[in-house]
């Protein structure tokens, strides 16, 4: 069984090589997850933290934090231009139709509701809320802000959602002794902590339809 495990880690490229392909690929993941929020970006950053946290080069887990936060800003000032640009055309955009059809009407009024009462704050809260992030998005959008005063205060917002997937990955990563068994267990927490409150909302609107029913 010693020959498996030897040719296991023979097969395992050496950190230099992860990290040279790691990074970049960690960037580009992420900023496309903002432009397109389909991508698990936070299970991403979490998986990122978790081989970092393994890794025996220093500063490994202060360079995902800075990979992770500066593509999720850029990627949110992007889409932002993009919608704003949208919003000023007259046929609107296919970036701006796409931040509108994931921003369902009630969470729309809410943000919007919030964006009033506490302004920039907001931002901050809106990426550690699961699908929180485009419906806030649209407010500013609809607010008319321009794109400094989004970008004031969406970068704390990405520092902190950036800390707190890292912190996700950290806490997989010390429970367990190989890289890939924290990258399950970061993983399954990020997609528990990302489903659960939309399920949860499913699972209120769905009761009033079936007490009617019954």
């Amino acid at each position: 069984m010693n020959w498996l495990a030897d040719a296991a880690r023979a097969a395992v490229p050496p950190e230099s090589t992860q990290q040279a392909i790691g990074y970049p690929s960690l960037f580009l993941l992420v900023l496309i997850g903002a432009l397109v929020p389909v991508v698990p970006t936070g299970a991403l950053v979490s998986s990122a933290a978790v081989v970092a946290f393994h890794q025996t080069a220093p500063f490994s887990l202060a360079l995902v934090f800075v990979t992770a936060s500066l593509a999720a800003f850029l990627g949110d000032a992007a889409l932002y231009l993009l919608g704003r640009r949208g919003m000023g055309s007259k046929n609107g955009s296919r970036w701006l139709a796409a931040i509108r059809a994931r921003a369902p009407e009630d969470r729309l009024t809410q943000a919007q509701g919030k964006l009033a009462e506490h302004g920039v704050a907001v931002l901050v809260l809106s990426r550690l809320v699961p699908a929180g992030r485009i419906p806030v998005m649209l407010a500013c959008l609809l607010a008319d802000w321009p794109l400094r005063r989004f970008a004031r205060g969406n970068l704390p917002a990405c520092l902190a959602w950036a800390v707190t997937y890292q912190l996700i990955g950290i806490l997989g990563g010390s429970l367990f002794p190989e890289p890939w068994q924290g990258v399950v267990a970061a993983v399954a927490l990020t997609l528990l902590i990302t489903v659960t409150p939309s399920a949860w909302r499913r699972l209120r609107k769905a009761s009033p339809v079936q007490r009617s029913s019954g």
